[in-house]
This record gives structure tokens, sequence and C-alpha cells, in this order.
């Protein structure tokens, strides 16, 4: 079980898209048509998805080709934002189901059917945290990802 500091209220489906667009607006941002597209296509995904999968929900939506590039920056503006969070092991992203909450996330991937859960425990991040600082590093983004095989998939 993880060890919590804090609690989350996680909104869903539009309130989702609502507090991701509050959190953008409040970090001086427009939430455009397509940054709007990009986001729920991305939250419209059970697993991690990359960029070209977004890219490729994104233009069937918009009956228009929509460059991974394009994809990519936005990708990177909802991360620096907070609305989304990348799988670094995986080069693909997941939704912040609570883009108002600012914290490290570790990261649970089934090399068997790609699901990824999300975890938050504050003491480990700590920990993480303090062992980079007692080693002479300044941590700006730890990455915590431990892969194996899900319960469905052992």
């Amino acid at each position: 079980m993880a060890t919590h500091s804090h609690d989350h209220h996680e909104p869903e489906g539009a309130a989702l898209t609502v507090a991701a667009r509050a959190t953008l607006e409040k970090a001086g941002e427009q939430w455009t048509a397509m940054r709007a597209s990009v986001f729920e296509a991305l939250a419209g995904f059970a697993n991690p998805a990359s960029a070209y999968d977004i890219a490729e929900a994104v233009s069937g939506r918009e009956g228009r080709r929509v460059a991974a590039n394009t994809v990519y920056r936005i990708l990177d503006l909802f991360v620096g934002a907070n609305l989304a969070r990348r799988v670094e092991s995986a080069n693909a992203y997941v939704v912040n189901a609570h883009p108002d909450c600012l914290h490290d996330c570790i990261f649970l991937v089934c090399d068997g059917c790609g699901r990824t859960v999300h975890l938050d425990d504050d003491k480990l991040a700590r920990g993480v945290r303090g062992a980079a600082q007692a080693a002479g590093f300044s941590p700006e983004r730890p990455v915590i990802e431990v892969r194996g095989k899900c319960a469905a998939c052992e």
C-alpha cells in the first residue's frame, strides 16, 4: 500500500478536461482546439500512448492528418504543465488524473499487456530525492518505473 501525505480528488471525463484546462490556463497557456483534441485523445487510451498513437486518433476525429511533431510539442507542454506524465521506458504518455497536484510519480508497467498503474508514495519519492542530494545531485524530475507482470498476466 502506498504511503500518501495528501489525498486526491481524481476527476473523470468532462470534469478531468475542465481541470486540465484550468491548470493549463493558470500556467499562462491557452486551451486551443488542437490541445483539447490531443488531451481528449490521450485521456481515451487505457494504456500509455505514443505521440503517433495520439496523432492517429486525433487525425481520425479531425478528418485531416495531424503530424506527430505537432502532438509531441503539445505533449511536452502538457508534461511541463502537469497535465500528462511520460512513461520513459515505453516512450509513451498517460493523462495525469490530478493535474492540480505536483508530486513525483511511480509507474508499475506490465510487460505483458502494457497496463500502467500510477502510484503516489511521497515517502519513497522523498527517499529518492534525498539519496540523489546526498550524492551531490540536484534532482529535478525523478522517474521511478517498475517493469514486470500485472496479476492478470502472471
